[in-house]
């Protein structure tokens, strides 16, 4: 069984490997075709971390877009060594990093904006009415709390939680160890806790 198991985490790895290298050729080649699959691919998971990052639906769209346009321009950067969405996020934090400095974000953002939508639930097709109204109660809550989070904990919890990118990747993205990507990951569920206990309250 152990043999089994192994030769399958290895055959995916390889297949996530081929995959990078793929989407770097196709970038270094600035392949339309893959750059539409990359954008429809990716699309609503960058609009969302965007939108939770800026708090600002007007500023997570036009970061949207830019973000894409430095794909283009920087795209024989990317290696192949990451999975892609990993070096997309990056990219993006980079230009609201750098829309802060420039003073046109507010900094910290950790106020519950008007835009940011709640989190998703997925309807299935056996959920009764009350179930999906119940899931959606349950999503604004959330999405409520999250807002209510420092940035770096609200960012380390979007990335793992709902973008499902690996420790390592997150720690890529936002520039730091991995231990820090913990820390920020624990203190932020422990601070999500006690805002939805809180609130249940």
């Amino acid at each position: 069984m152990g043999t089994a198991i192994c030769w399958f985490v290895n055959s995916v790895a390889s297949a996530m490997e081929q995959e990078g290298q793929a989407i770097a050729r196709g970038l270094r080649q600035r392949d339309p075709e893959l750059l539409d699959r990359l954008i429809e691919q990716y699309q609503y998971r960058l609009l969302r971390y965007l939108l939770f990052l800026t708090g600002r639906k007007e500023t997570a769209e036009d970061l949207f877009q830019e973000t894409w346009l430095r794909v283009l321009e920087r795209g024989r950067q990317y290696d192949g060594k990451w999975e892609f969405g990993a070096w997309l996020f990056a990219i993006a934090r980079h230009l609201v990093i750098d829309l802060r400095k420039r003073k046109r974000l507010p900094e910290p953002l950790s106020g519950a904006g008007e835009d940011v939508q709640p989190l998703e639930a997925e309807a299935t097709t056996d959920a009764s009415a009350f179930e999906l109204l119940a899931r959606r109660e349950e999503g604004e809550r959330l999405a409520a709390a999250l807002a209510r989070l420092p940035a770096v904990y609200r960012e380390a919890l979007v990335l793992r939680f709902q973008e499902d990118l690996a420790l390592e990747e997150i720690a890529a993205v936002v520039d730091a160890p991995l231990s820090t990507v913990k820390s920020r990951l624990y203190r932020g569920l422990e601070a999500l806790r006690e805002l939805l206990e809180g609130a249940g309250t």
